[in-house]
C-alpha cells in the first residue's frame, strides 16, 4: 500500500491573469510614449536632441488616441472586469487605510486592504480622469478646424497643465513600485508571495 505523501505548502498565490498583465504593460508602454514626446516637444534641450517636431507630434498624437485601447480590449475579460469593480469600490476599510496613511502610521494592521489598497484605488481612478480629459483636450487641439479659438486655448491650457501633473504622479508611482519588488514581480508573472499577500492585502482573500 503507498502512502501520498501531503501536499507541500502553498507559497505563492495567483494576483493577475494574463490579460490584467497585458492591459497594464500596453497602457505603461502608452503612456510612456506620450510623456517621452511631451517632453521632446516641451523641453527645449529634449527637442534639440530629437529633432523631426513633426514627427514627433505625430508620435505623440497616435499614441495618445490609443490610449483607451488596451483597457477597451481588456473589458472582454471577466477577470479584468472584476478587478475594475474591485477598484472602484471603497469600503470602511479603505477610510482607515487613508486616515493611517495620512497620520503616516506604517504597521501593517492599521492598513487593511482587500486586493487593491485605497492609495491605487485614488490613483486608478484619477489617473483614468486624466486620461480621458487629456484625450478630450488633444482632439480639441487637433482638429482646430471644429471649434472655436477660445475652447482651443482653453484646452492647450488644460492639457499642458495637466500633463505636467500627470508626469509627476507617474513619477510617484514609479517610484513606489520601485520600493515593492513583490508588487513588480506580480504585475510580471502574476504570482506574489502568500506571506506578501497576507501582509500587504490582509483582506484580500478572505
Amino acid at each position: 500500500m503507498t502512502l501520498r505523501a501531503d501536499a507541500p505548502p502553498q507559497t505563492h498565490v495567483r494576483r493577475f491573469g494574463r490579460t490584467q498583465r497585458w492591459v497594464h504593460r500596453s497602457t505603461a508602454a502608452l503612456m510612456g510614449v506620450c510623456v517621452a514626446t511631451a517632453a521632446c516637444l516641451y523641453i527645449p534641450e529634449f527637442a534639440e536632441l530629437v529633432g523631426r517636431r513633426e514627427l514627433v507630434v505625430r508620435i505623440h498624437e497616435w499614441a495618445g488616441l490609443a490610449l483607451p485601447a488596451p483597457v477597451l480590449a481588456g473589458l472582454a475579460s471577466r477577470a479584468f472586469r472584476a478587478d475594475l469593480g474591485f477598484l472602484n469600490r471603497f469600503g470602511p476599510h479603505d477610510r482607515v487605510w487613508l486616515r493611517a496613511a495620512l497620520h503616516r502610521d506604517k504597521r501593517r494592521s492599521s492598513r487593511p486592504a482587500g486586493k487593491f489598497n485605497a492609495g491605487q484605488k485614488i490613483y486608478a481612478a484619477w489617473i483614468a480622469g486624466a486620461s480621458l480629459a487629456m484625450l478630450g483636450t488633444g482632439l480639441l487641439m487637433w482638429f482646430t478646424h471644429l471649434t472655436p479659438i477660445q475652447w482651443r486655448t482653453s484646452a492647450t491650457f488644460v492639457h499642458d497643465w495637466l500633463a505636467l501633473t500627470i508626469g509627476i504622479v507617474l513619477a510617484g508611482h514609479i517610484g513606489m513600485a520601485l520600493g515593492d519588488p513583490e508588487a513588480r514581480r506580480g504585475l510580471r508573472t502574476g504570482l506574489v508571495s502568500k506571506e506578501w499577500a497576507d501582509r500587504e492585502h490582509s483582506l484580500w482573500r478572505h
